[in-house]
């Protein structure tokens, strides 16, 4: 595996876990899955603009998603509207 290929790796395997521990259960479905779904078709642009939003509160993060909240000028963009739709978040029921 080419050392870029390691870097991508690590970067995304940090990713995954900061999107799947969020602290309240709602917040990591919609963030974990959103990663879960979307990550492997992500440009080096796109998952440094995951990087970034992830260091956002949950309250935002998850407020811009259900569209309570406008989002910031510097998370406009597809990535965002993408994760508006919600149609990525999927519950395991009992």
């Amino acid at each position: 595996m080419s050392e870029l290929n390691q870097d991508r790796s690590a970067r995304l395997a940090r990713l995954k876990f900061r999107a799947w521990h969020r602290g309240t259960r709602e917040a990591d479905y919609m963030i974990g899955c959103f990663f879960d779904r979307f990550h492997a078709e992500w440009s080096e642009e796109e998952i440094a603009l995951f990087e970034t939003i992830i260091e956002e509160e949950d309250v935002d993060i998850m407020g811009w998603a259900l569209g309570t909240m406008p989002v910031p000028e510097e998370y406009r963009g597809p990535m965002i509207e993408r994760m508006m739709k919600l149609d990525y978040v999927e519950i395991p029921r009992d």
